[in-house]
């Protein structure tokens, strides 16, 4: 029977499962700058046969939102070059350009099947402290300001077990298995440049998983999750002119009172009555000293909707507030969006499909109805792309023990979890990739 056969493969890579997960911890890599992480990503989806999108192959240049500057980006290139980074794969994703995906295609027609892992670390300091597992065992990271704090790290080991497993049981699988390897999680930032690229474009079946979040014990599964809110990030630039602020005030055109007008009007936005909707602006930064009329000034913005439609209203509003409002002030405004998520469902057959399959295997003792991202998560432009092109997508959780919350400096997670994600996916793509 399949499903044996897949929990036996897993067995196996179950010791290399948690080494790499542990490598990857200490050699955390935050968004965009996953240079050693996807280098070795693409090395090991190579040596088990698959074919590998890299670099602009698997990223839309145009469509990446908040990538740190290209000397940060140098940097961090080198940083992975002397930590082992294979540098083919660096140098095919300059640019920060460090999606991968893996694509399978096997002997028989079938479905595609696409599975998302993402693999970037928190920009965050890891506690340097015994108590700490990953500081007392030696694989806390050793990467400034960069630290694995929401399990990706686990995520992307998930993944190139699935890989492994899946690779195992070629011969016995009918169409094509696509394995989405997504920088820039964190911010909602990567997501949408692989799927402007027509990732996911021909895929019936898409499946996204995150350990923890609401689901704390392992031994739990949600084959379901909910509360996923489409948002936009956004940094508007105001430019004025600079004035003495006594003698000339009148030739200064005043960039902080612009800004301090968009704030004030953006939270007077009407809600939705289709459901919720969100505008926060977290940064106003502005001016250079008390008697000089304020030339430039920041601010740092989110909008948010249940749905990408509700989302949108308040983008198009926000825009048009900062825009007048720098009209008021006779300022410039340059809006940048940083980063993005859409809004969607879970498509209920899949869910059931998933479901099915999660009882079958008899690795979990609790389902639980639902999980709950209670925010935003880019795997939405992938699961709102398939929706679109008549496919089905589906979110799932699997739970595990904390020893603090996500993005917490004190993170970790309870490693049997890994084992039961990677026979839990690997069954769920071997069903729907099974030869009829």
């Amino acid at each position: 029977m399949l499903d044996a056969s897949v929990i036996k493969l897993a067995q196996a890579v179950e010791k290399k499962t948690v080494e790499r997960r542990r490598d990857f911890h200490k050699f955390a890599e935050s968004a965009w700058t996953e240079f050693r992480t996807a280098s070795i990503v693409a090395d090991t989806l190579s040596s088990l046969e698959y074919e590998v999108l890299a670099g602009d192959q698997a990223i839309d240049a145009a469509a990446m939102m908040g990538v740190p500057s290209l000397q940060e980006l140098k940097k961090h290139a080198e940083r992975a070059l002397a930590q082992g980074a294979n540098p083919k794969w660096v140098n095919i994703m300059q640019g920060g350009k460090t999606g991968v995906v893996g694509v399978m295609r096997f002997a028989k027609p079938g479905p595609t099947v696409a599975l998302r892992f993402d693999m970037d670390a928190n920009d965050a300091v890891e506690v340097q402290e015994d108590s700490h597992r990953p500081y007392r065992e030696g694989f806390a990271s050793v990467n400034k300001d960069a630290m694995h704090a929401c399990g990706h790290d686990g995520h992307t080991a998930v993944g190139l077990a699935v890989a492994e497993v899946l690779a195992g049981l070629k011969d016995q699988l009918a169409g094509t298995v696509k394995l989405i390897f997504q920088p820039a999680e964190e911010g909602v930032r990567g997501a949408k440049a692989m799927m402007v690229k027509g990732i996911v474009d021909d895929v019936d079946y898409l499946l996204g998983m995150h350990f923890g979040v609401t689901l704390k014990r392992v031994g739990q599964v949600a084959c379901q999750t909910e509360g996923f809110l489409a948002t936009t990030k956004l940094d508007a630039v105001f430019t004025g002119a600079p004035a003495h602020a006594g003698a000339a005030p009148e030739n200064g055109k005043n960039a902080l009172l612009a800004a301090a007008t968009a704030s004030l009007n953006l939270h007077a936005i009407s809600r939705h009555s289709a459901g919720a909707s969100r505008i926060n602006v977290g940064v106003m930064q502005a001016g250079t000293g008390r008697n000089v009329v304020p030339a430039n000034a920041l601010l740092k913005l989110e909008t948010r909707g249940t749905t990408s439609v509700i989302n949108e209203y308040v983008y198009t509003e926000a825009m048009r507030i900062i825009q007048t409002a720098a009209a008021m002030y006779d300022v410039k405004v340059a809006v940048t969006e940083m980063g993005g998520a859409a809004g969607c469902g879970n498509d209920a057959a899949l869910v059931e499909r998933v479901r099915q399959v999660a009882e079958r295997i008899n690795l979990f003792d609790e389902f639980v109805p639902a999980g709950n991202i209670g925010g935003s998560e880019d795997c939405t432009y992938f699961m709102e792309r398939v929706q679109q092109h008549g496919g089905q997508a589906a979110y799932v959780m699997v739970g595990t023990e904390l020893t603090a919350g996500h993005h917490d400096f004190k993170f970790d997670f309870n490693e049997q979890a890994l084992f039961k994600a990677v026979a839990f996916l690997s069954s769920a793509a071997a069903d729907l990739l099974a030869k009829k």
